[in-house]
């Protein structure tokens, strides 16, 4: 069943200003017709209720086919956050402790090494200090990487391998995790801060774990008690009609260009379940998913965790309570750096000054590659999204803008 979102209360009942959020529609707007984004999808909610909801622009410009409130979108690494929910499930029915080595469950990992010195071609390392646990996979601090961050001789490997942004063809989960851990650690676990493919080895470990496959595991103990009925890592029928086309920002101008290429397969079960960065949803099924989090575990009589499980994963898991200027490596992330910590799954604000941003400390949020984005405000009770499908995230300042003009709206 399509469900569509609809504003279900008035911005001024809701404590904000109407005219000052509706500054949201001119700003999205100009992005589109200067050409600057293909089209974009915004909602903000309160209390569980829509304040503002705007669309703008093509789901597909060659097709001339609009942005409609049911448009499917590829969320890539907003699938992180999924994931890190099934992982916790799994940890509050007993299955693993946050502790615990992965070895036990993915054997390949029994003796990581790690990056000593050298290059690509000559590469010295040396054994792990720590063995790679569960709770590492969970905050980016396994010492895992991607092919596409270009700024190391480990990313080459993967890259080598054929991980840049994909996977190679043919490529299953637990083959791309036997593969990546055959290859060396940027860093003993638990020392630094890495965006990486530590979600997907997660997705991996949660097959092992619970005896199912990923898409599975998701559709019967996630997607479908939460109502998520169009989240998926496949569409099919009617809905690949809904399917936003997927565009490169040109270096160097404000051009961008269509590029199917790098646009993940979603047209039928994909051979590799990334739970890093594969699947597809709609604005109305990632809403439930954000009243999910606000709502500490619970949506509609439908408990998946409990409060104190949501509020580990709200907590900045970064030794010393640091944000990732401090603790991370100064690569690409979906969050800026200063001021953010990162909890179980997604960032965590950790100083609103520090940030230079309206938001409150305690905000969770995440985005993905193609300029999605999410945040909830478990202080205002506010949730909100971000939807387009612009490669890479970092092309526009999209995120901290669409905060800057929701919390200006703020009254109360």
């Amino acid at each position: 069943m399509t469900r569509k979102l609809a504003v279900e209360v008035d911005p001024a009942e809701a404590g904000f200003d109407p005219g000052r959020l509706g500054r949201l529609d001119g700003y999205f707007g100009r992005y589109v017709d200067k050409g600057l984004l293909p089209g974009t999808l915004a909602v903000v909610a309160r209390r569980g209720k829509v304040v503002y909801l705007g669309e703008h622009g093509f789901r597909d410009v060659e097709a001339g086919l609009p942005v409609e409130r049911d448009t499917l979108w590829r969320v890539f690494s907003m699938s992180k956050p999924v994931t890190s929910v099934a992982a916790m499930m799994l940890y509050e029915e007993g299955v693993f402790d946050l502790t615990d080595p992965i070895s036990r469950w993915l054997p390949e990992f029994a003796e990581p090494r790690v990056y000593a010195r050298g290059s690509a071609q000559a590469m010295a390392t040396v054994p792990a200090t720590e063995p790679i646990r569960v709770w590492h996979l969970l905050t980016h601090t396994a010492g895992l990487t991607y092919g596409f961050q270009h700024a190391h001789a480990v990313d080459e490997l993967y890259r080598k391998a054929g991980y840049e942004w994909w996977v190679p063809r043919g490529t299953d989960l637990a083959s791309a995790v036997e593969q990546w851990a055959a290859l060396p650690l940027l860093f003993h676990p638990g020392t630094e801060w890495n965006y990486s493919v530590a979600t997907d080895v997660l997705g991996r470990l949660v097959e092992v774990a619970s005896g199912q496959p990923l898409d599975e595991f998701f559709r019967t103990r996630i997607l479908d008690p939460l109502g998520m009925t169009e989240t998926g890592f496949e569409a099919e029928g009617d809905s690949l009609d809904r399917l936003a086309a997927l565009y490169l920002a040109v270096p160097g101008s404000d051009a961008i260009v269509r590029n199917d290429l790098l646009a993940y397969p979603v047209d039928g079960r994909p051979t590799y379940l990334s739970g890093g960065g594969g699947l597809v949803s709609t604005a109305a099924d990632y809403h439930r998913f954000t009243q999910f989090l606000l709502r500490e575990g619970e949506l509609d009589g439908v408990r998946l965790l409990g409060p104190r499980t949501v509020a580990l994963m709200r907590g900045n898991h970064l030794p010393g309570h640091v944000d990732l200027e401090q603790f991370g490596r100064p690569l690409f992330a979906e969050m800026p750096y200063d001021g953010y910590g990162f909890g179980l799954g997604f960032s965590v604000l950790e100083d609103p000054v520090k940030a230079k941003t309206l938001a409150p400390q305690g905000e969770i949020a995440w985005g993905g590659a193609a300029s999605t984005a999410f945040w909830v405000d478990p202080a205002n009770e506010i949730t909100a999204l971000f939807f387009t499908q612009l490669l890479p995230s970092s092309t526009h300042p999209l995120r901290q803008d669409f905060r800057r003009f929701v919390y200006q709206a703020l009254l109360d």
